[in-house]
């Protein structure tokens, strides 16, 4: 008997497989799927992963199931390899099935926890790739509490075009672009050939960079495993590795609420802000939280961002992809200067057995000479991280905007009120937007849209129009991880609940201060009030499936969003 099969505290062996004849039939099933004598006594581990041609963040995620598989049976361990669901943000946005995204976070958590604890796993590995079911698979993982690690399935490398590296992004700010005629149909059907050129996540530091980036930072996934390429030969064999990781995990029994501590939450904020992460963090952090019972707030990020400044300067708002943050050192150089500082936890436990000061203990603590992709941290983008909360008349319980990339965090002017994404999609491509404008885009929150939409398409095209600098957004909705410009999301509460953002007439004055984090509708408060007594709840838009379970569950955005 292996070392692992001697040490680990098994789930399976000590309430399934028993000295008696009860337990024959389970076996025998076992022997169908390839268990022989002596595997019984070893620990049987879950490899769950999202393998999906719906999306090249997921399309490689099954092959990298099989690296682990093998490792697994190498190490002593027993895999059973199962399959969650994941959809695509990308190939959805700006339609109906965008309403689905964030439910399918719920879904991905809920299958994870559902299959691993109905076959007592001893431990589990999830293989994800998307913007959901990265989170999707924290959740679940801190639900169980076995041992357990995360294994990002890679980042996609960039498109290239006129000398320029292209992003999915950049194909929906030549929506904008050839709308106005800043590009001809050539370029853009070249824009479009050549924007994704194989399979992984989103290159920039969109959402899904952003969450593996989080969650190596908060010691969930192995040191500079969350910015590889989805197709590099490292990324496989990061994988096995973590197989490895895991088993040493199940021996220790060290388990994720062991390493999901509030430090380790904090970790990740100071990274993701370091790095210019993704407002999707915000909401996907606090979800996490809330399944590990800890207590994480919006102020906790405004904390965080007082104190870290920004000193990587990627995509969406500045020049260079995960890749490139890859060649000069990674997550690891980045935390290894952040802790140089004092602005992390370095006695923080994580997958390896170490803390993340014994982690980054060989890690150089300054940038590479020659490269400008991360900036000395005496000299950074930002002094203060760009992921700001904001709150005021119009967002009581809090908002959340990112301020980087703008000439400037405030503006203050008309009201220009639509009642889902379409209607302002709509006016952006018909030039009914002027500079001054203020957008509200509301009923899109977590109840009323249901599922809290990303409002990339009607972004990108502010971006593509060149408004980005000029035209302010707010919403109940969400926003794209690739998502730049004066705008802020997560308005809460959200209009369908009666929230201020409900209450807003079309030419109202909005003050939207990233400075002094204010979102100020100015009507006096009398008004205000009439305006409330006579507001009706809408119908909902969904009255029965899991759009209208998910709209009956769900938690407000200012608290992350969370089902359970």
């Amino acid at each position: 008997m292996t070392d692992t099969a001697k040490k680990a505290k098994l789930n399976w062996n000590s309430h399934q497989v028993t000295q008696g004849d009860e337990r024959a039939p389970n076996r025998s099933m076992m022997r169908a799927v390839g268990f022989q004598d002596g595997d019984f006594e070893k620990p049987i581990i879950g490899v769950a992963h999202a393998q999906s041609n719906i999306t090249p963040c997921n399309n490689g995620l099954g092959e990298l199931a099989g690296h682990i598989q093998g490792a697994i049976q190498e190490g002593g361990g027993m895999p059973h390899v199962y399959g969650t669901i994941t959809m695509s943000d990308g190939i959805s946005m700006g339609t109906e099935g965008m309403k689905c995204s964030l439910v399918s976070r719920e879904v991905i958590a809920d299958s994870i926890e559902t299959v691993s604890r109905g076959m007592s796993h001893d431990g589990v590995i999830v293989v994800g790739g998307c913007d959901k079911n990265m989170p999707g698979a924290m959740i679940g993982i801190a639900r169980l509490n076995i041992p357990a690690i995360f294994v990002y399935g890679g980042t996609i490398k960039p498109g290239h075009y006129n000398g320029k590296d292209l992003t999915l992004v950049s194909m929906f700010e030549a929506v904008g672009a050839i709308g106005s005629g800043k590009i001809s149909r050539e370029e853009f059907n070249e824009i479009e050939r050549r924007a994704c050129p194989g399979n992984g996540s989103c290159g920039g530091m969109y959402t899904a960079n952003t969450m593996s980036s989080a969650f190596e930072a908060m010691g969930m996934s192995l040191p500079n495993s969350s910015t590889m390429s989805a197709v590099d030969a490292e990324k496989a064999i990061s994988s096995a590795d973590s197989a490895r990781a895991l088993l040493k995990l199940i021996e220790n029994d060290i388990r994720p609420l062991d390493i999901l501590t509030k430090n380790a939450f904090e970790n990740a904020i100071t990274v993701i802000m370091a790095v210019g992460g993704s407002t999707n963090a915000v909401l996907h952090l606090m979800a996490i939280a809330h399944a590990c019972d800890i207590d994480l707030t919006l102020a906790d990020f405004e904390r965080i961002r007082e104190r870290t400044p920004v000193f990587c300067d990627l995509k969406p708002s500045g020049q260079y992809v995960a890749t490139d943050l890859h060649e000069v050192g990674g997550i690891p150089r980045v935390m290894k200067m952040l802790l140089k500082e004092g602005l992390l936890h370095g006695d923080c436990l994580t997958v390896t057995g170490k803390t993340i000061a014994e982690n980054l203990e060989q890690e150089q603590d300054t940038p590479d000479a020659g490269q400008d992709v991360i900036r000395p941290y005496a000299e950074p983008l930002y002094a203060q991280g760009h992921l700001a909360i904001l709150r005021g008349n119009l967002a009581p319980e809090g908002s959340v905007a990112k301020i980087s990339g703008l000439k400037s965090i405030k503006i203050t002017g008309p009201a220009r009120v639509f009642e889902s994404e379409e209607e302002s999609m709509h006016a952006i491509m018909a030039d009914q937007i002027n500079p001054g404008d203020v957008l509200v885009i509301r009923y899109e929150g977590p109840k009323g849209g249901p599922g809290m939409r990303e409002m990339l398409s009607p972004t990108s095209a502010i971006i593509g129009k060149g408004l980005g600098d000029s035209v302010g957004l707010i919403t109940d909705g969400r926003f794209s991880g690739g998502t730049f410009g004066l705008v802020v999301g997560h308005v809460a509460p959200e209009a369908y609940v009666g929230g201020p953002i409900a209450l807003i007439h079309e030419g109202d004055t909005i003050e939207l201060n990233a400075e002094t984090c204010e979102l100020t509708l100015h009507v006096d408060d009398a008004e205000i009030e009439r305006r409330r007594a006579e507001w009706v709840q809408p119908e909902p838009r969904y009255k029965r499936g899991v759009l209208a379970k998910y709209a009956k569950l769900v938690s407000s955005a200012a608290v992350g969003a969370y089902t359970d």
